[in-house]
This record gives C-alpha cells, sequence and structure tokens, in this order.
C-alpha cells in the first residue's frame, strides 16, 4: 500500500515523504491515527503542490534571515546593569535582557528563544558573544556588553 506521511513516523519516514508499507499498518494504525493519507492520484498532486509552497516560503524565510544576518554581524549591543565594586551585577543578564537591548537600540524584533549565551546567564561585566538562531541554517554571532548603570 502506498501513502503520503503527513506527519514525521520514526523509522519510516518524514513529513511529505510517498512510501509503501504494509496493508494492515497503512489502513489499521498510520491512516487513523492521522499519520498517512493514501497516495492516490489527487492526493498525490496536492502533496507535490504543497511541497512547493513550503519550498517557496522556506527559501523566502532563509532570505530574510541572511538579510538580517548581515545587519547583525557588525553590532555591539550595550546592556545596563546595576553592579558592585568588584565588577559582579545585582541579579544577571539572560536572553531577555539582550532581545530587548536589540530591540530598543537597533529596532530589529528577535525572539528571546532563539538567543543562545554560552553559559545560563551573565553575572559579571564585560563583553560577551551570543548566537541568534534566525533560520535552522543561519546563524549570527552578535557581541554584547555589560556596563554598569
Amino acid at each position: 500500500m502506498e501513502i503520503i506521511l503527513k506527519k514525521d513516523v520514526t523509522n519510516l519516514g518524514d513529513a511529505h515523504d510517498v512510501v509503501t508499507v504494509k496493508d494492515g499498518f497503512g489502513r489499521n494504525y498510520l491512516i487513523p491515527q492521522g499519520f498517512a493519507i493514501l497516495a492516490t492520484e489527487p492526493n498525490k498532486k496536492m502533496n507535490a503542490e504543497s511541497l512547493r509552497q513550503k519550498s517557496y516560503k522556506e527559501q523566502k524565510n532563509r532570505t530574510e534571515a541572511e538579510k538580517l544576518l548581515k545587519s547583525l554581524e557588525n553590532i555591539t549591543v550595550k546592556i545596563g546593569a546595576k553592579a558592585g565594586a568588584t565588577g559582579k551585577i545585582y541579579g544577571s543578564v539572560n536572553a531577555i535582557q539582550i532581545a530587548e537591548a536589540i530591540k530598543e537600540q537597533f529596532n530589529y524584533d528577535i525572539d528571546r528563544k532563539k538567543i543562545h549565551l554560552d553559559g545560563e546567564s551573565i553575572k559579571e561585566l564585560g563583553a560577551y558573544k551570543a548566537t541568534i538562531k534566525l533560520h535552522k541554517e543561519v546563524h549570527a554571532v552578535i557581541n554584547f556588553e555589560v556596563v554598569a548603570e
């Protein structure tokens, strides 16, 4: 039996793949669970069209991410924090503050969940780097400085 997967199925294939499985497995498990549909001619055409649209959207998102990467490459974000005499800050700097600082200083709206720090959080004044995952294949490394207020 030939089916089109609607979702990723372990040891079988990814979404939108056309695979051949035994009749019972397809009819009794994959189709009722919503993991697959029968691979009829109309469904194959619909799958091909959806793959074409998905690749177009993916290419568009990648192009936008690469544009944003070029604009983020040479910036340095300054983050103010209250600090003691030894250079330790009260509290810590994390991805939320970095995202807010980028929004304030450069007007780029970046989701905090896409910002990854080397450690969990920053607890001292100084210069650091953070990685921003703009797209699954496009990553930007930005410099940021934690300065005393």
